[in-house]
């Protein structure tokens, strides 16, 4: 009897743990940063409901955890919660590479799950920031599909518009440059990079607080570079790159690290194992927001074009690797 009690608990604490909420005293320090106020977040989301509504080219959405996640990524500003969730829907038809077939049991979801970890961590920093931590795991092994690496990050975007319960402050993300190799990013081009970048900054309610890298080599100076046109000036000004880890702590507290970086939240492989179970149980839902997406031919006014959402083909150069 007592095994049986011990795997039950043990599961639904990996339930918990999987985003924990800011606590109450947390929460209110978010509040105030947030703009949001309990008394009218309610109405809020109600104009936000009516506004969808009306929109002929946006689906209808009743998702209130999903809704309140933009407002409160929005700073609860009406008007740039409609700019974003247009956005968001006008990407799902716009990059069907990142938002359709979205079933992490396939092969090829499987193979990159074991490639690589891309978990968001459980903790949360000491003002209220969800930490992600992207990482290769060997660096023999090759690049898998990078535009299905990509739609992983934006699966686990999804699941968190839904489950980040009470708000958080932004988030931080740590990029492990460990394993990276010339080989791996011969295969990120210009136009799939540019893509990725335009539907996570235009399209989701991510208020981007810091990146910080480690492991780093002089390799990773031409990776940052590369991919710093692609970046809002604010965000560019927000990466940091560390030569130990102790510099790393200094932003995000080891208890809530992964083990392999020093910290007390355990290895990461089992963070990243919780995800993929969570994707798992997400299934149907993932196969469900298939259609929800923006029709152009019912927009009012000029329908979005390619060229509109993510400018000509060709204005990057393809990454020089040396």
């Amino acid at each position: 009897m007592f095994p049986i009690v011990f795997v039950v608990t043990t599961l639904m604490d990996m339930g918990k743990m999987l985003l924990i909420q800011p606590t109450e005293e947390m929460s209110k320090q978010i509040r105030v940063e947030l703009n949001e106020n309990v008394a009218t977040r309610d109405s809020d989301l109600k104009i936000i409901k009516e506004w969808l509504a009306k929109q002929p080219h946006l689906p209808t959405i009743d998702d209130d955890l999903m809704l309140m996640t933009f407002l409160r990524g929005c700073k609860f500003s009406l008007e740039k919660c409609k700019q974003k969730l247009d956005m968001y829907f006008t990407m799902r038809a716009a990059a069907p590479e990142f938002f359709s077939n979205r079933d992490i049991t396939r092969p090829d979801m499987r193979e990159i799950c074991s490639a690589v970890q891309v978990p968001p961590l459980p903790g949360l920093t000491k003002n209220g920031c969800r930490v992600i931590v992207m990482r290769g795991k060997d660096k023999d092994v090759p690049t898998p599909n990078v535009a299905e690496c990509m739609k992983l990050v934006m699966m686990i975007g999804d699941v968190r518009l839904r489950e980040e319960l009470r708000g958080v402050a932004g988030d931080v993300y740590i990029l492990d440059a460990s394993v990276a190799t010339p080989a791996h990013f011969a295969k990120f081009t210009p136009t799939l990079v540019k893509k990725f970048f335009v539907c996570v900054q235009e399209a989701y309610p991510v208020k981007l607080k810091q990146v910080h890298v480690v492991n780093v080599s002089p390799f990773v100076d031409t990776i940052v570079n590369f991919v710093k046109p692609f970046l809002k000036e604010k965000i560019r000004n927000r990466i940091f790159m560390h030569s130990t880890m102790e510099t790393l702590y200094e932003y995000i507290p080891r208890e809530i690290l992964p083990s392999e970086y020093g910290g007390d939240a355990g290895p990461i492989q089992a963070i990243h194992e919780t995800w993929i179970k969570k994707l798992e149980e997400y299934g149907p839902w993932f196969d469900a927001q298939d259609s929800l997406k923006a029709n152009e031919a019912l927009r009012p006014g000029k329908p979005k074009t390619h060229d509109d959402l993510f400018g000509v083909d060709g204005s990057f150069r393809q990454l020089s690797i040396d």
